[in-house]
């Protein structure tokens, strides 16, 4: 039990998952330290007044005897959460973007085309899905559904006959994990 926690916690997945939540806090931190000590200033000075709205909209109704309904505060979290976007906006995902156009010019990749081995195989593994669905409910199924792939229905390599395809046992070894 213990030698099968260490080789989940061993995973690649975990510890990427970890260094991307303690990333995530501190840049958060920067993130906010940002918003409210330079952006919430500018928009304060914009306003004449402090950066916070929490005072302003303070509604009390009529007979009702409780805490006033304070909009202030909910525009205080929209303007918060607004410069908060534009900041990451600016500050990651602009650069993030040039730096991915520039490697991208650099090693000029272009635009991959798919592999027609692969379509095929798609196409195949499309058919036999269908095949099986059809079986386990022939009402689901109209006779519209076979004019549009009309090569689901047929019987073959990989489409509910005897024998599979070569391709079909690779597809379903790469999705089982092994190549």
């Amino acid at each position: 039990m213990i030698k099968g926690f260490l080789d989940f916690i061993k995973q690649g997945n975990v510890v990427d998952l970890a260094v991307a939540v303690v990333l995530g806090t501190a840049f958060g931190a920067v993130i906010h330290a940002l918003v409210e000590n330079v952006l919430m200033p500018l928009v304060g000075q914009l306003f004449a007044q402090e950066p916070d709205f929490d005072a302003l909209f303070a509604v009390t109704l009529p007979g009702f005897e409780g805490p006033p309904m304070r909009f202030g505060v909910l525009l205080t979290a929209v303007v918060n959460f607004l410069l908060i976007a534009a900041a990451i906006y600016v500050v990651v995902i602009v650069p993030m973007n040039r730096m991915i156009a520039a490697r991208r010019a650099r090693l000029g990749a272009a635009a991959e085309e798919p592999d027609a081995e692969d379509i095929a195989l798609l196409k195949e593994i499309r058919d036999h899905l269908r095949v099986q669905a059809e079986a386990a409910n022939p009402a689901a199924f109209s006779a519209s559904a076979d004019r549009e792939h009309p090569t689901a229905a047929q019987p073959g390599p990989g489409r509910g006959g005897a024998a599979e395809s070569t391709r079909l046992g690779r597809a379903r070894s790469i999705f089982r994990g092994r190549s």
